[in-house]
């Protein structure tokens, strides 16, 4: 059961649509045809699923980011969000990468990523099969389909990926993409079906902007920030810092020269520009209160404990304050 749940999990997170959703006629599949025509790439746009079977069935899909052949998708089904890497190329759809309870924004696309599980492969042709992994078989079990969507009806191909433990079907809709998937098994049904498309829609997201005081002590306050396809963390989050922050935790003058999540780590580097030493007119209490706001902010939002902060690619070191190489900031 719980290998089951987990290729529904997967499989429901990975679609994507065309800017027109709207059911065209369908003219028989071509074997020739490339599997991107039945998985287009679009930026900006926000995806909904109605779900039936269990309460998680319904999601949000947006896209992070696009390069290449390669698209980050972020789902959001209530309970939990997940971002999913796929490579989409002439002859297969895979994924590369999955990583569930990920609240933040990070670019996956530029890891190294070998393998990757096959979705859908070409020839386009009913009976073309595959390994998905070692426990489950895929194949192609029909090319025309008609599928009911709220959006309307489409001529779908199908694919059935197979274990002893269940089996969940996809269909995959031309210049439309993944249009529905339904997992089944001893004593249950669920499915999810493409039931909304909604264009120039950001990311939203609450960060938690910690500052200090007059005092040197620490307040927070919650603001929102908003992403668009291939926005990165290190742009918006200078931006709010600097528009929100009351005693200028980043000087107009610094910039963030690196900003990442280090998954093996667990933990965020940051590396600023020296004018945030230079411009800093603080006093030694002040100053630690400063760095700690920085941590907090960053760890609250990445879900860490360590935060790791360089100046110009070397240690933190002012007349107050001496951070030595590889020595975090505590996230309190």
């Amino acid at each position: 059961m719980k290998k089951l749940l987990f290729i529904s999990i997967a499989l429901a997170m990975i679609f994507t649509a065309c800017d027109n959703p709207a059911p065209q006629p369908e003219e028989p599949v071509n074997e020739e045809a490339s599997v991107k025509d039945y998985y287009p790439i679009t930026e900006n746009t926000k995806y909904s699923y109605e779900g039936e079977g269990n309460e998680f069935a319904t999601f949000t899909v947006l896209v992070d980011y696009i390069s290449d052949d390669r698209i980050q998708i972020r789902t959001n089904n209530g309970g939990t969000e997940s971002v999913t890497v796929l490579e989409v190329r002439d002859d297969r759809l895979s994924v590369l990468y999955s990583r569930g309870e990920t609240y933040f924004r990070q670019n996956f696309l530029k890891d190294q990523h070998e393998g990757g599980k096959i979705l859908l492969k070409a020839p386009l042709k009913e009976g073309n099969s595959w390994d998905y992994d070692e426990n489950t078989k895929a194949v192609i079990t029909g090319l025309s389909k008609e599928v009911v969507t709220p959006l309307g009806n489409y001529e779908a191909v199908e694919v059935t990926l197979e274990s002893d433990k269940g089996k969940t079907v996809n269909y995959y809709a031309k210049d439309v993409g993944l249009v529905k998937t339904v997992s089944s098994g001893e004593g249950y049904e669920v499915s999810s079906t493409l039931s909304s498309v909604e264009k120039n829609v950001p990311l939203i997201q609450t960060i938690t902007l910690f500052y200090p005081n007059a005092e040197a002590s620490i307040d927070a306050v919650d603001v929102q920030i908003e992403f668009n396809t291939n926005d990165e963390p290190l742009d918006v989050i200078e931006k709010v810092v600097k528009d929100l922050s009351l005693h200028e935790l980043l000087s107009p003058n610094t910039k963030i020269n690196e900003l990442y999540f280090n998954e093996e780590e667990n933990s965020v580097h940051i590396d600023l520009s020296e004018d945030f030493i230079r411009e800093m007119n603080a006093g030694a209490s002040f100053e630690a209160a400063m760095l700690q706001s920085l941590a907090n902010t960053l760890g609250n939002y990445y879900g860490v404990g360590e935060v790791y902060l360089t100046i110009d690619g070397g240690p933190y070191e002012s007349g107050h304050i001496l951070i030595r190489e590889g020595e975090p900031l505590t996230v309190k």
